[in-house]
């Protein structure tokens, strides 16, 4: 049995006063009152963040668009998927939802779940998306060895099965062209609607979760009359699509720093990514200012993958959203925490401090859900991930 004592607490929802947590392995055991806090320091859940990409070189962030993904051999990208997810585990976020998986992320979600490695909570998701479009377009377009696509209603059914069979959580589809792949054009439509149903329909049908790519207004119309679970990006959102947000109680993955990073241009960013970016975000703060005062669910969603957004810049992001959207501290770390747990399907298992769920602490300095200045990378004192200590020292 592994303890924290006396710390003052906020469970993902409230604070709830100091407590003492305990936990055996994978399981919070007990939190009960304590008779005083520590001074200046707080424990709230780890972050979750449902939208990364760990497919990129851990050495010097090289992936889609440089030659590495082409000659890496499968085994030897399963070594620095898995270091990506370690790494940030040990800035906070221990649970990720890898947004366009291979096998090999696959693989590396099942050793950690199974102890080989120790490393975060990784849910994956298999992408089915057509020829030429937004995912099929970060290999180089001239380059035959290429992942699988889907141009049929039949194809996507059975796209669907085969990431199924080779273990993944989720999938995701494409509803719009997007920034970093190469040649397309964000406008494009991405697939025929019958497609995207069938893909939709094949999903839910066997138990798995639908996000949906789009930065465009008529992609979100798509998403929004097949039944998606999730959608990402958004930046063509409009006013005309709160009310079916809200009534379905859709959550939005973001993803607003890197739209902002790419948009600024430099190293790495090639110039057509740069406009593309930069056109989608032309109008997209004002957008997302009038949908977070509408109440539109948002939750945290990067497309973090260590190059654009680095390790810990979850915590930026959810700065971030608190400034855009108009929202309190509090409301902006329950979007960070239990609202992206459940968005992810895990709402039962994670982003609160509570008996039953996984033991994925953070220890802070300061009160986050009080002032989200707080929460930043310099006052991350301890990182808990599965019940080990990953990051820190426990006080």
């Amino acid at each position: 049995m592994k303890a924290l004592e006396g710390i003052l607490a906020w469970d993902g929802r409230s604070e709830i006063g100091a407590v003492d947590i305990s936990w055996r392995a994978d399981r919070i055991e007990d939190v009960r009152p304590a008779a005083t806090a520590r001074a200046g320091l707080s424990v709230v859940p780890g972050l979750v963040d449902t939208h990364v990409h760990l497919d990129t070189s851990v050495l010097d962030g090289a992936g889609p668009g440089d030659a590495w993904p082409l000659v890496t051999p499968p085994e030897e990208k399963a070594l620095h998927v898995a270091a990506h997810a370690q790494r940030f585990a040990e800035h906070g976020v221990t649970t990720m939802r890898e947004l366009a998986s291979s096998p090999v992320q696959m693989a590396v979600s099942r050793a950690f779940d199974a102890s080989v490695l120790p490393g975060p909570r990784l849910l994956t998701a298999g992408n089915v998306g057509m020829t030429a479009g937004h995912g099929d377009l970060f290999t180089p377009p001239r380059f035959r060895d290429r992942p699988p696509t889907a141009d049929s209603p039949d194809a996507c059914r059975a796209l669907v099965r085969h990431w199924a069979r080779e273990g993944s959580d989720h999938i995701k589809v494409y509803c719009s062209g997007g920034i970093l792949s190469m040649g397309d054009r964000v406008g494009w439509r991405n697939q025929t609607l019958p497609e995207v149903e069938a893909t939709v329909d094949e999903a839910h049908a066997l138990g798995m979760l639908v996000a949906a790519h789009t930065h465009t207004a008529a992609g979100i119309d798509v998403a929004l009359a097949v039944g998606v679970d999730s959608i990402e990006h958004a930046t063509g959102i409009e006013a005309r699509h709160f009310d079916d947000l809200l009534a379905l109680d859709l959550p939005i993955a973001p993803t607003v720093l890197v739209n902002d990073v790419v948009a600024a241009g430099g190293p790495g960013i090639r110039p057509d990514a740069r406009d593309k970016a930069r056109a989608a975000i032309a109008e997209r703060d004002d957008a997302f200012e009038a949908a977070g005062r509408a109440g539109v669910r948002f939750v945290l969603g990067t497309d973090a993958n260590a190059r654009f957004v680095g390790y810990g810049d979850q915590h930026a992001e959810v700065r971030r959203m608190h400034d855009l959207f108009g929202w309190s501290a509090q409301r902006a770390m329950v979007a960070a925490t239990s609202d992206a747990a459940a968005a992810i399907g895990l709402g039962g298992r994670v982003g609160r401090i509570a008996v039953g769920f996984g033991p994925d602490l953070l220890v802070v300095r300061g009160t986050p859900w009080r002032d989200i200045e707080d929460l930043k990378v310099d006052n991350v004192v301890a990182v808990i991930s599965r019940g080990r200590l990953v990051a820190g020292g426990l006080p």
